[in-house]
């Protein structure tokens, strides 16, 4: 009851209709209780309740100094937690959706280097390809492509501009004429991926301002980037996959890479979150990080 007793007390009778359930509500007498709401009409000056033996109602003002005190009183005790929360290290769970690719690409350094700042914090991915409702159920944070983020969503951008790599394997390529132009893909099998929404995902394109997007055939469909590049590195076809994704099978020579002057930087991936009033010390201190780093990539 301490910085806000008396407006504690008029709130908690007002919503309970009676002395009695009030001072229970919190822990005091109801002579205290009784006395507090007297002392705060004594200031304003008004009359706030209209009591009899039987009965306990607000008048008008005391409605409207309800009305108006509640919510400014819970924003208040919010912002005061928060300010706690700042002089504490963080501490609890954080809660993170993201496509699996993605998690891949933040788990070093950006998740590891979180948690070696603060080991008090407990982090948890949860990978699926559909984009789901963070808020709804239940994240903290999203990780995706800019082009998925929801427009209501705050977005910080995560590591830096994302490529897109078509790759083959050495096996399969052997005895081929290797595309020299994107459109020679519609010749050759292609593993195609299908997006959350179901929609098979184009192949996009672009060089010297033409731009384009194929709709590829081929023998496979999957629905994750991570089997596109499984599945060409068995021989089964093109694949079309992000760089990162397949940069150590091209440095090793398991994969060979075509159409490189074909495939500019595209945006790269960004946490995202609703634009919560006071955000925990975790969500605070792991949005600082990833800025930090993104400075530190340059990316945008």
């Amino acid at each position: 009851m301490k910085g806000f007793a008396e407006l504690d007390a008029v709130i908690a009778v007002a919503r309970r209709g009676s002395f009695r359930a009030a001072a229970v509500d919190l822990d005091m007498s109801t002579t205290a209780l009784s006395h507090a709401v007297a002392r705060l009409e004594g200031r304003l000056g008004v009359r706030l309740f209209n009591r009899t033996t039987r009965s306990v109602a607000p008048t008008e003002a005391g409605r409207a100094l309800v009305a108006s005190a509640a919510p400014a009183l819970e924003a208040l005790r919010e912002a005061m937690e928060a300010a706690r929360e700042q002089a504490s290290a963080p501490s609890g769970v954080l809660r993170i959706n993201s496509a699996p690719g993605a998690a891949r690409q933040m788990l070093d350094p950006l998740v590891l280097e979180f948690l070696r700042r603060h080991p008090q914090m407990h982090v948890d991915i949860v990978t699926e390809g559909r984009l789901v409702d963070i808020v709804a159920e239940g994240f903290d944070l999203g990780v995706r492509a800019a082009d998925f983020v929801p427009a209501e969503m705050i977005a910080t951008p995560l590591g830096r501009p994302l490529r897109h790599a078509v790759v083959a394997s050495p096996s399969f390529l052997a005895g081929r004429t290797p595309p020299r132009i994107p459109q020679d893909l519609l010749g050759h099998p292609c593993i195609r991926v299908r997006l959350p929404n179901g929609a098979l995902y184009r192949w996009a394109f672009e060089k010297a301002g033409e731009s384009l997007a194929l709709e590829v055939q081929g023998p496979l469909t999957v629905d994750e980037a991570g089997l596109a590049r499984r599945a060409a590195l068995a021989g089964v076809g093109f694949g079309y996959v992000h760089e990162f994704e397949a940069a150590e099978e091209i440095a090793a020579g398991r994969l060979v890479r075509v159409l490189e002057d074909w495939t500019p930087p595209l945006p790269g991936l960004r946490l995202y979150h609703p634009g919560r009033r006071n955000p925990s010390a975790g969500l605070r201190a792991f949005l600082a990080l990833a800025r930090e780093m993104a400075r530190a990539a340059g990316a945008s």
